[in-house]
Formats: structure tokens, sequence, C-alpha cells
């Protein structure tokens, strides 16, 4: 399984947090990070998006094949998301378009298997795998580009 973490980009200020809107320069970051996930990401990647405004436009600038759930949103734990992608059960390549801290949250879970946090800029992609043999089970981190390494 692959499970490919994304925070999404620069927002606007404001209130209410759910429709805060991607900055200018947030657009830019959700443009850069999509091209550079376009050639990498399998073609039959599951796409989950927090029904939050500035993740749905993250998410756009990717692609409009995305599904919005709650369970990725603003109040999503560790546990949540983990239970919506399956991991580390799926086949495949499941995209999340998420929040700090829960996405720094569930990168220390899969690398340190600790309940503390690793801090994710905007915009920027975490990529584990998991790959299983008949006695080892691996988290691998694959990949973390942000905005600025484009």
């Amino acid at each position: 399984m692959e499970l490919i973490l994304w925070r999404h980009a620069e927002a606007e200020d404001g209130f209410p947090d759910a429709a805060r809107k991607l900055t200018e320069k947030g657009l830019k970051q959700a443009h850069d990070m999509a091209q550079w996930l376009k050639p990498r990401l399998p073609k039959k990647a599951r796409i989950i998006v927090s029904p939050a405004k500035r993740t749905q436009q993250t998410a756009l600038a990717f692609s409009n094949d995305f599904e919005t759930i709650q369970e990725v949103g603003t109040s999503a734990t560790v546990d949540m998301i983990l239970t919506a992608t399956n991991w580390p059960y799926t086949d495949g390549a499941v995209l999340v378009v998420g929040h700090q801290p829960t996405l720094g949250n569930i990168a220390a879970s899969l690398i340190c298997n600790s309940r503390a946090s690793f801090g994710i800029k905007k915009g920027a992609i975490w990529w584990f795998s998991y790959k299983q043999s008949a006695d080892t089970e691996n988290t691998i981190l694959r990949a973390v580009m942000n905005p600025d390494m484009v």
C-alpha cells in the first residue's frame, strides 16, 4: 500500500475555519505540488479530501476525481484517517488531502510508532509505503516534498 499525505496549501485567515480559501501563494503551491505528483501517483489511486474549502482547492489542482469525506476533515484523528484509508491493508495508493496537526501525527505514528507529531509544511507531501513479506512488515518513508523544492 502507498499512503500519500498532502497538507493543504497556504490559506487565508478567517472564520468559519472550513470556509477559508487558498491565497494566491497557496494556489501556486497546490499547482506546483500537483505537477510533481501527476507523473508519480498511480493512475488508479484513491483520493480522499477534507470538506474544508482549502483542501478542496488543493485537491482540485491535481484532479476533480476525488471523494470528500468528513473522516479527514478539520477534526479528524489519526485513527479516523487510517481507518478511512484502510492502512495498511488496501492494495494500491491512497492520497489524503488534509490538515495539520493530524497529518503530522500520522507521520509520527507510522515512522516512530509514537503519539508525537511532525510539522508538515503547507502544501507538502509525505509519501509512505507498506511492505510485508513472510516474516517482516516495513513502513517506508519514500518521499517528503514541499512546494519550495519543486
